[in-house]
């Protein structure tokens, strides 16, 4: 017979989920009410300018989409990319690859700029593939690749859009809130992100924001947004600024909670703050692991801080390893993905999960389990 279902306490420092604070957890506890509720429209309006806050936009269009991060991205794909656009998309790790796909399903023509795992996007390639292609209408990038570790140069990127007339599309998903974001003095015209990651809520919600320039071209379209469900023109009814909101789906009430209290935290912290911590932890974590003999996969001026790529010791069994940690210490760090499987770990300090406390028992635990 089955029984109510008991999750062990587990301390997360892999590349996502990451810790959820008592906070964060109590507030998804609190009463549901109905999703065009008066009350609840008004927590509507509150999460918008706190996500705002977050990415540093004054973006009207900011929003929180009623699905994980990779809807965030399908979003900015499907209202911003039509049929027979071009589009240069960066590669520098596994989701540079799903821009890719969310190009060619949109019917759109994806011009690749590769660049090595545990590399960052090379701006004088990007350059050189607007050269190549005066007809691509936008640029699509990851900000902090999630899969190597890596962070790119997301100002320069985007002043490199806007110089060729494009418009960018940023990857934040592991960025917001453990690095610097900044939307509007750098002109990112659609980014999405997770809650998942260093906002330290729970998964299943993807904040994005688009500039002028983007919904300029969403109310512009010649055909319809192949996704009815992301169609931001629809979507806009709903979470726009007015007191009456057209039904457009039922919103997750009990994850806007949450959201909406790990953003207090956030605001409370101040973003400032919460990027030094997570630098601090970082530092920590980097120095512990190398006294142990580790070295990085990635060059100490790419590095995120929040995600932390480690080369795996030459004849050292990495599922085994990862799999001790769990059962031996309710610690769960990340595989190696793609052309990095079973040669790195990522060890994730974001948000909630960016303590000190956290770096000292990851050391402690893998120094032990490495002999």
């Amino acid at each position: 017979m089955s029984s109510s279902f008991i999750p062990p306490h587990r301390i997360l420092m892999g590349p996502g989920p990451s810790d959820v604070s008592q906070r964060v957890l109590d507030a998804l506890a609190r009463p549901t009410i109905g999703h065009l509720d008066p009350e609840f429209v008004k927590l509507m309006d509150e999460i918008k300018g706190l996500l705002q806050y977050a990415f540093q936009t004054e973006n009207a269009l900011t929003l929180p989409i009623s699905a994980p991060g990779s809807a965030g991205m399908e979003a900015c794909f499907v209202n911003l990319v039509s049929p027979r656009d071009t589009v240069i998309v960066c590669q520098n790790g596994v989701f540079g690859g799903r821009m890719k796909e969310n190009v060619e399903r949109c019917g759109a023509t994806a011009i690749i700029v590769e660049d090595a795992w545990g590399e960052p996007v090379s701006v004088d390639k990007v350059a050189q593939a607007f050269e190549q292609n005066p007809d691509a209408s936008i640029l699509a990038f990851v900000h902090a690749e999630t899969s190597t570790g890596v962070l790119s140069d997301a100002e320069a990127l985007c002043a490199l859009a806007t110089k060729n007339g494009a418009l960018s599309i940023v990857d934040a998903v592991t960025s917001l809130a453990g690095v610097p974001l900044k939307v509007d003095e750098w002109g990112a015209d659609a980014v999405y992100s997770g809650t998942q990651k260093c906002l330290s809520c729970v998964p299943g919600i993807s904040p994005v924001t688009f500039g002028p320039r983007a919904v300029e071209k969403i109310n512009n379209r010649k055909t319809k947004v192949q996704s009815w469900f992301l169609d931001m023109q629809l979507v806009m009814a709903y979470w726009g600024g007015s007191a009456k909101r057209a039904y457009h789906h039922t919103a997750p009430v009990n994850n806007l909670y949450a959201l909406h209290e790990s953003l207090l935290m956030l605001r409370e912290e101040g973003l400032e703050q919460a990027h030094l911590r997570h630098r601090r932890n970082h530092d920590a974590l980097v120095s512990g692991l190398e006294d142990m003999g580790l070295s990085m996969a990635v060059a100490p001026e790419y590095r995120l801080p929040q995600l932390n790529a480690v080369n795996i010791p030459e004849g050292v069994d990495d599922a085994a390893v990862r799999a001790t940690l769990l059962s031996d210490f309710d610690l769960e760090i990340g595989a190696g993905l793609g052309a990095l499987a079973g040669k790195t770990w990522r060890i994730g300090l974001m948000g909630e999960s960016s303590r000190e406390e956290n770096v000292s028992t990851c050391l402690a635990a893998l120094k032990s389990v490495l002999g």
